[in-house]
């Protein structure tokens, strides 16, 4: 399986006083150590420099997010997402459109998308977006 990891989750991660409990969190962790192939894109890391203060901070996810690999929105995946986003919208939810941009990104690349975010979970009721879920 490979995993997308959402902001939420490295934002968690990240965080020095972050409860060791959250079951996403212990699973990125438990991927990264077992060799599992984690993504985000750049988004996701603009997102997570965006929300530390300090230079310092932003160093050090710089850092650590060398090793993983980002995956790059195409055309498609634009067009797509205002699918997703309309399609949505017509059931009655409100996706942001970074978001349905990521849940696109999963779809096209058949990725499952680790995240503490709930509003993925409705998107995914209307998609084939594949959510992580510790049951």
């Amino acid at each position: 399986m490979s995993l997308f990891v959402d902001t939420s989750v490295w934002s968690l991660a990240f965080r020095r006083d972050s409860p060791a409990a959250v079951p996403e969190v212990r699973y990125l962790r438990d991927a990264l150590l077992g060799g599992e192939a984690v993504c985000a894109t750049g988004l996701v890391l603009q997102e997570l420099l965006q929300g530390w203060s300090g230079p310092r901070d932003g160093e050090q996810i710089i850092d650590r997010f060398a090793d993983i690999f980002l995956v790059m929105p195409a055309r498609d995946d634009h067009i797509e997402a205002a699918r997703i986003r309309n399609q949505c919208r017509r059931s009655g939810i409100q996706v942001g459109t970074i978001d349905a941009l990521l849940a696109q990104i999963c779809i096209r690349h058949d990725l499952v998308m680790l995240t503490c975010d709930r509003d993925f979970s409705y998107i995914a009721r209307h998609t084939s977006l594949r959510i992580w879920s510790a049951r």
